[in-house]
Order: C-alpha cells, then structure tokens, then sequence
C-alpha cells in the first residue's frame, strides 16, 4: 500500500448526495428551494471545515479495547452547534426523546456487526468511542459523520423524515469512519464510488445482522423509511436495482447505474461518487444473493478483507478493487463456490478482475 494511504484525508460525506438537494434548491417552489439552499450551504461549510481542521491526535489505548461500546449522545436542539448539550451516556436508561433512542441503537448496531463478524473493535479498531448529536439544525435534510461524531438533521417531514430512523443510514455514515482508518479511498471519481459503496455495503449488512435477515430476506435498499409523505420512492439507493429506488416530480429519478455500460461521467458529486456507487453496489448484491445465506458472512468476508487487507490503495479504480476482491476470495475459500459467484458478479456489472 501506498505510505499515504495511512495518513488522514479527511471526508466530508452526507447521506441525501449533493445531486439531490442541487435539484431541490432550482424548484420554483419557494419553501422547498430555501430549505435545500440552506442545506447546500451549510454542507459546503462544513465540507471546508473538515478539509481544513487537522485531524485531533487520539490518546493511545492504555490496554485491550472493550468488546463493549461507549456511547454518548448529545442534543443541539435545533442550532448549528457541535456537539451540543449531553442528554445520554452509555449506562444510562432509554431516553423519552425517540431520536436519542435511535441514535443509541444505530451506534450500539454497527458496533455489534464490526466487533462479531469482523473482529473489529469500534471503526478504529481500537475502541473508538462514538458520539453521536441529534435534532440539529432547523429543518436539516441530512446526516453526516464529521470526523469525531454522528449528525443527524430530523429533515422536514415533507421531503425528509427524522435521520435517525434507518440504521442503515447510521452504519454507512460511521463506515467512512472504517474507510478512513484503513484504506482511506480518495473522495473523488471511481475511489470516492468505491468509498461510498463500502458505507453502503456495510451499512445494508448493519440493517441484516441487526434484523436477522439472510441475503434473500433483505430488501437491498439503502435508506428505506427515511423519504417523507410526499416522494414517490422507497428509498435512496437500491443495491438490488440500482436506479430504481425513486422516480419523484420534486427529487427528480434515480440517477444510479448498475453496470458500467451506463456509467454516469460527470464533474458534480466529486465525479459522481454517489452515483456510479450503484456498479459495486450491485456486484456486491449479486454476490451475497448468489452466495445466499447471511450476506455479512462470506461476501461480507471478502469485502472486509479487501477494504483491510493493506493492499488497496487510496486512488484505486472499480477493476484495482475487483481484482482484490478475488485475491481475497482466493486466500479465504479457494477456488471454490465463493470464486466463481464473485467472478461472475463482477463480470456482469462489466468490471474486469484480470
């Protein structure tokens, strides 16, 4: 691996991309327009401020980290402050507010399936404690991981429900957090694709482990329950079938490719990384459904292995990360049944593994 790999590059990431909220901000409709605008904006703050902060050295752990978690919520209520008031600890009984709940749960959640199936202690692998702050902002159509702490805006309860209700979303924000401490993809063009479809990978395996449901019992999407009353859609993304997951008059379609016959070039979205995320994103669910059983085990397996594997480096492209896979596979299981229904998802989202 690249010696820089190792160091921090700091990612900004939201869950609701930035292609979404462009097309909300041009709506003739005024409240609409204003409130997207207002979360452009302070996205883009908060992308320069993560750019520019230096990453904050963490104290080295003194022994072996907890196979428990340590978490801590915090209330902004309502203002742009981070990261607010403290409102529950780890020990403390569940909260009357149903987002610190939540919140608690998709923390306690995504820590489970690291530390169980992986082996893995926090998104550090060294006992990170993870933070978390609800109800921020006015309105707030997104959710964030800044770095240090979980974000979640409640959205508006027209376009946007409450972030904290799919831990999906919780799982895929705090994988760029896993994503940072070990390959640390480049924000940009098929690498960022690449680090969006691990949060998404991880994030649908999260929602699995936490539900109990095998690969055919799942429903792929990435986000479901999070669109408000008024959007036709089912979710923000479909591991399943890319481009599918919404078809709005407001949000526009599902830009999403699943192969790369119909991959999207454009200079938006840092090189449409939470667009062209759909081509891994599908290879992965034609993996894991092939494969059956629980996805988290032997596809998860191989994903995992090839995010961790100190081989991938922080600009490698949809065919550097394929051909990894695949040498994952083989150290793993050989050139077994897990080979071949790899080399074949792979092969039918059009990404070479040679």
């Amino acid at each position: 691996m690249n010696p820089e790999a190792t160091a921090a590059h700091p990612v900004f990431c939201t869950i609701v991309p930035p292609h979404v909220l462009d097309k909300l901000a041009r709506l003739d409709d005024p409240d609409r327009s204003r409130r997207a605008l207002s979360t452009l904006e302070h996205d883009a703050l908060q992308r320069t401020r993560r750019r520019i902060t230096t990453v904050r050295a963490l104290a080295a752990p003194t022994g072996a980290p907890s196979d428990k978690p340590n978490r801590t919520i915090y209330d902004a209520k309502h203002q742009e402050v981070l990261p607010g008031k403290k409102v529950h600890a780890e020990t403390d009984k569940p909260s009357k507010d149903a987002s610190v709940n939540r919140a608690h749960a998709g923390l306690g959640a995504t820590f489970e399936l690291y530390l169980k199936v992986y082996g893995r202690h926090s998104i550090d692998d060294s006992g990170l404690p993870l933070n978390a702050t609800v109800h921020y902002g006015e309105n707030y159509d997104n959710a964030f991981w800044d770095g240090q702490r979980m974000v979640f805006g409640d959205g508006d309860n027209d376009l946007f429900l409450d972030f904290t209700i799919p831990v999906d979303v919780i799982g895929h924000e705090l994988t760029h957090g896993v994503t940072q401490h070990t390959a640390n993809l480049d924000y940009f063009g098929q690498s960022g694709a690449l680090n969006e479809s691990m949060s998404d990978v991880f994030g649908a395996l999260i929602k699995q482990y936490a539900l109990g449901q095998n690969a055919s019992q799942a429903d792929w999407l990435i986000g479901a329950g999070l669109l408000g009353p008024n959007v036709t859609g089912e979710a923000l993304r479909s591991m399943k079938a890319p481009g599918t997951a919404y078809d709005d008059d407001v949000l526009g379609k599902d830009p999403q490719p699943a192969t790369m016959d119909h991959y999207v070039k454009t200079s938006r979205d840092n090189g449409g990384v939470h667009i062209n995320s759909g081509i891994p994103n599908h290879a992965f669910y034609l993996l894991a459904t092939d494969l059956g059983g629980n996805a988290w085990e032997r596809a998860g397996q191989i994903w995992y292995d090839t995010l961790t594997g100190g081989e991938l480096d922080k600009d490698a492209q949809f065919a550097d990360f394929a051909r990894l896979t695949v040498a994952a596979a083989r150290t793993k299981y050989g050139e077994g049944a897990e080979l071949q229904a790899l080399l074949k998802a792979w092969s039918q989202v059009g990404v070479p593994t040679g």
